[in-house]
This record gives C-alpha cells, structure tokens and sequence, in this order.
C-alpha cells in the first residue's frame, strides 16, 4: 500500500470518533486502531504472509470440563437503541436540564435525547412508553448504530 495513502488513513482516523479501521487490498491488509492518547498504531501486512492458526494437538489425558450453560434471566427491560453514529447529548444545550432523568415515566414519541451526527441534531423519541430505568451512556459521548441508549419498562 502507498505510504501517502496510510498516512492519510491514520490522520483520518486521528481527526474522527472512528475507534477502529481495517481495510483489505490486493497489496495486502490495513488494520488502523486508535490508542488512548495521540497514539495511533498502523499495522500492515501483505495478505500471501498471513499465516493460518495452526491446530492444537489434543492428548489423550485432556480432562474435559463439562458445566452447564449459566442461565439467563429473561429480560423485562425495552432497549432503545442508537438508530445511527454519532454523539449523545442528553439535553437541547449544555447546561440544561435533560430531557428524561431515571424513574421518569415517559410516552411513545417523547424526546429522549439527541444525536449530533455531520453537524445535524437529530432527536431520539422513545419507541415505547414505560418508565426509564437506566441511562446507558454519558453526555458527549460517541455512540455507535445499534448501541443501547436507555432502558425502559
């Protein structure tokens, strides 16, 4: 892979709430991670030198440990869910008071939260009514799609 073409890869990772990138070409395998200062750490390897994990030798003296699989309380919580990529703001400024706090009872179609993503603010309504029970992230931080935002029952 061209070196201009990696170091403008890790600066836009460096510049963007993008945690993690790994990108694969003919020439070979790009894998870019954020580390938790300015550190960020760039592996290259070509794809014919990738070697595949050799098998464990199994012995016949091997114990096998057999335990029962944990049991899972069913869950009684509604997940809502972040609907894209961006970050959390639990009030319309800073400062304010948030929209929902824990124990609120809320209706379907109220405002959660919003989701600042390429500069637009996009208000996150609740999918359910019930009470909140938990907050699952903090104010400012980046969120991923998919990533729980809040529990209600």
């Amino acid at each position: 892979m061209d070196l201009r073409k990696l170091k403008t890869l890790i600066d836009l990772v460096s510049e963007s709430n993008v945690y993690e990138l790994e990108i694969t070409e003919a020439e070979g395998k790009v894998r870019i991670v954020k580390g938790g200062g300015a550190m960020t750490q760039a592996y290259a390897m070509p794809i014919a030198a990738m070697p595949s994990p050799a098998p464990a030798p199994v012995s016949a003296t091997t114990a096998v440990a057999t335990s029962a699989p944990p049991v899972l309380e069913p869950e009684t919580s509604h997940t809502v869910k972040s609907p894209m990529v961006g970050t959390f703001y639990r009030s319309a400024t800073p400062g304010a008071k948030p929209f929902v706090e824990v124990g609120d009872t809320i209706k379907q179609g109220e405002t959660l939260c919003i989701i600042e993503a390429m500069k637009i603010l996009n208000e996150i309504e609740s999918d359910k009514s019930g009470t909140v029970t938990k907050i699952l992230c903090d104010n400012g931080q980046a969120v991923e799609y998919g990533q729980p935002l809040y529990l209600i029952e």
